[in-house]
């Protein structure tokens, strides 16, 4: 029998759904609004370091070479930096060559106290797009960049960016809303700060409770001397110690173990809830807090999981996958996954007790 011979099928042409050429064009705007915004990022921290915003919310509407003259900067630099400012609003142009920052802007761009304050997200933000050629060939690689590896910067603007949240809200709402762990404070507990950076949460808890004692614990080297400093700047290093170690090292008897936006960082979650499980004492807590997000993705479509699904991509996902297991979470993992990692860890209970549009905070117990 003559050999049988089989055709391949033409392949399938899909064809290409119509352009809209209204939404086309709407995008397009989208798209260049945001180059815009990318680069307002790094004029949002020039103006951070300059001490521009300052100047100009110390004296009013000021020409270019006023504010420069204020702030010891150059004319030209200053005049083309103030145009691209009031272009996308951060600044008013009040005619007359004369520029002025609203009150608004000013608690958000310059009220480190304040909760609105999110001058450390761009300064966070700035540092984490220094990555991106490495991030190109870990897409393609699988590889991961850890914690430790990006740019400097990154580290004082996490500090600069949670700080007024904590301070807002951490011992107004957070602690008060865990069962029975503010008179354990006052009376005199020992807690563990697990992945405490620069050591702001460390030293505001420390600073709150002074018969307390605090070991904040994380695995880069200098943050922990980073923290050292500020808790002997604050005058609370008699009742805080910092050390280098991961959450699966902690060891200890504490009343109070606290993770604060760190976990979904880490390699191993499950691991180290699982260790300070093992660290606290009988009747003791862990308090978890973590990014606000919902448990869809269809939740998180909004400004804030945009910034957080962006932070997620270039540090917090490259950071969990240079470690052991290598679980991440996401900076969006939700309350639902985040309870099943504390269940598996072994605690029985897991409560929310507060939220902010930036955080959630959960309460795990035995």
């Amino acid at each position: 029998m003559p050999p049988t011979t089989t055709t391949a099928p033409a392949p399938t042409t899909v064809a290409a759904p119509p352009v809209d050429e209204e939404a086309l064009m709407a995008f397009v705007g989208e798209a260049v609004t945001d180059v815009g915004r990318l680069l307002g990022g790094s004029m949002v921290v020039l103006g951070d370091r300059l001490g521009l915003y300052r100047a100009l919310a110390d004296a009013g509407p000021q020409t270019p070479a006023e504010l420069a003259d204020r702030t010891g900067t150059v004319e030209r630099y200053v005049r083309e930096w103030l145009s691209a400012q009031a272009a996308t609003g951060y600044v008013t142009y009040e005619g007359d060559d004369r520029f002025s920052l609203p009150p608004e802007h000013t608690v958000v761009l310059t009220d480190e106290h304040s909760p609105a304050c999110v001058i450390g997200a761009f300064e966070t933000a700035l540092a984490a797009v220094r990555s991106t050629d490495r991030l190109t060939e870990a897409f393609r690689t699988g590889d991961a960049v850890g914690w430790g590896e990006h740019h400097h910067d990154l580290y004082e603007g996490c500090e600069r960016f949670f700080r007024p949240g904590y301070e807002a809200n951490l011992m107004s709402t957070w602690i008060p809303a865990l069962a029975g762990v503010e008179e354990r404070l006052r009376d005199g507990a020992t807690v563990a700060d697990v992945g405490c950076g620069h050591g702001a949460s460390t030293v505001l808890m420390a600073d709150a409770y002074p018969a307390s004692t605090f070991v904040g614990f994380d695995a880069h080297p200098e943050s922990i001397a980073a923290a050292r400093t500020r808790a002997t700047e604050a005058g609370v290093s008699d009742r805080t110690t910092f050390e280098v170690r991961t959450a699966q090292e902690v060891t200890g008897a504490f009343d109070l173990a606290c993770c604060f936006d760190c976990l979904h960082d880490m390699g191993d979650p499950v691991g180290a809830l699982r260790a300070l499980r093992g660290a606290i004492a009988p009747g003791g807590t862990v308090m978890l807090v973590e990014p606000m997000a919902g448990d869809r993705i269809e939740d998180n479509l909004n400004p804030v999981g945009a910034a957080y699904y962006g932070f997620s991509t270039l540090l917090c996902t490259p950071s969990s996958l240079s470690q052991d297991v290598g679980a991440a979470l996401g900076a969006q993992a939700g309350e639902a996954r985040l309870s099943r990692v504390a269940a598996e860890a072994g605690f029985t209970s897991v409560r929310r007790v507060a939220e902010t549009p930036f955080n959630i905070v959960l309460e795990l117990t035995t």
